[in-house]
């Protein structure tokens, strides 16, 4: 797959597992990733989770993402991302969390972005083909 289409896979596809590292242990969790783009992948979580705790360290982390017949994983290293605006739009195309915000505001909110991704991908039929990572 070249960078784009992968990247149309992951928009297509944003229901994940997402890997991260606890006190050196792995933490694995679904998640909905918010967008994939040239800048890196972008998801959300609240402040008082575990998750915003473990992506504050920087250390990279996991998604991996299914689709009918392929499996992209992308790794990289999460930042936090401090825009209000960015806040907004998440908001705002995810009626569920409308009244969380309304109640407690967008502090509540963590937004982080995975950057310097590499994306592996996997098909039935290169089961044994060796594992290759692609920057995206």
């Amino acid at each position: 797959m070249t960078r784009e289409e992968i990247i149309r896979f992951l928009n297509q596809n944003p229901v994940c597992h997402l890997a991260t590292l606890e006190g050196g242990r792995p933490r694995v969790r679904g998640m909905f990733m918010y967008r994939a783009d040239e800048q890196g992948l972008l998801f959300h979580t609240g402040a008082f989770k575990s998750l915003s705790k473990q992506v504050l360290d920087g250390a990279p982390v996991e998604a991996c993402f299914n689709g009918d017949d392929v499996q992209v994983r992308v790794s990289g290293v999460a930042e936090v991302v401090e825009d209000l605006k960015l806040k907004e739009e998440i908001v705002s195309s995810r009626p569920f969390m409308q009244p969380w915000i309304q109640k407690h505001g967008y502090g509540l909110l963590v937004v982080f972005r995975v950057k310097q991704c590499a994306a592996a991908t996997w098909t039935m039929a290169g089961n044994f083909d060796p594992t290759t990572y692609q920057e995206i």
